[in-house]
């Protein structure tokens, strides 16, 4: 069985295992439970911790593993990412007092408060700057009011508990992460089992991100709206009964759907129809 890591808490647990039940996967249905096997699919899913799950992967013990970029950086575990899966995004950034620092360059001497040090200690050593990292658990911006930190670099979402705490974001980001699948480094990237395990999750993306477009159109408008709904390939088109109209279906973006709508309609296009893609295969 294909052996596979799931975080089993955290902002990355419920989205993950929502993509997998939409790829077709068994999930545990209870919150306590710390593996699932799906049989039908050959598939065994352990429920860890995430920043524990790079660790898993890399020592080979489990196939493959979902979690953040930044907890897979930062454990500095044998471990590459092969998959980006477009949620749990978030940014990882430096802040300080105002007039304290405008960038790393001028760290030196300093101390980093940060819960990830893996990945400061090797931005800060990518910047030739020497300074201290100190590894804290949760609400790192309280180090700098306590003393303990003159800088933090921590996850940035829109930097109000930040200015709450009196301080300001400064430097370029750090890293930006999101959910990514992971296997170990030198592992057999041909896997036929692995292999249909990440088909299924681009399918869900794709569904994701698609909707199926349908509408009529007349004939001498056929090339200018196709122009509008390429598809992936081709759309098909197809004649319909009242002589001169044909009918049209392609996979268009879903955040410009509207507006294809807008302009398909402007170019005389009717019975115009979206509906979601629930799964494909590209």
């Amino acid at each position: 069985m294909l052996r596979i890591a799931v975080p089993n808490k955290g902002s990355l647990s419920g989205p993950a295992s929502e993509m997998l039940h939409e790829a077709g996967y068994r999930q545990r249905k209870e919150s306590k439970e710390l593996v699932t096997v799906d049989i039908e699919n050959e598939v065994e899913f352990f429920y860890l911790r995430p920043k524990d799950i790079a660790i898993y992967v890399a020592s080979g013990k489990l196939d493959i593993g979902i979690t953040g970029r930044d907890l897979l950086l930062d454990s500095g575990a044998s471990a590459e990412e092969i998959l980006a899966l477009n949620f749990g995004r978030s940014t990882f950034r430096y802040a300080t007092r105002p007039g304290t620092a405008t960038g790393p360059e001028d760290f030196h001497g300093m101390t980093i408060a940060t819960s990830y040090e893996g990945i400061v200690a090797k931005h800060l050593a990518e910047c030739g700057v020497d300074a201290s990292v100190v590894h804290l658990d949760g609400a790192v911006e309280t180090a700098i009011q306590l003393g303990v930190a003159q800088v933090i670099a921590d996850v940035v979402e829109t930097g109000t508990s930040l200015r709450n705490a009196g301080l300001e974001v400064i430097g370029e980001p750090i890293l930006k992460s999101e959910a990514v699948v992971i296997r170990r480094n030198g592992a057999d990237a041909d896997d036929p089992q692995a292999q249909q395990f990440l088909r299924r999750l681009q399918g869900v993306l794709v569904a994701r991100s698609y909707v199926m477009m349908d509408y009529d159109i007349r004939v001498e408008q056929l090339e200018n709206a196709v122009a509008l709904t390429p598809g992936l390939e081709s759309p098909t088109v197809s004649p319909l009964h009242h002589e001169g109209w044909v009918a049209v279906r392609a996979m268009v973006p879903a955040k410009e759907a509207q507006r294809i709508m807008d302009d398909l309609y402007e170019l005389g296009a009717r019975a115009i129809l979206t509906t979601s893609i629930h799964a494909c295969r590209l």
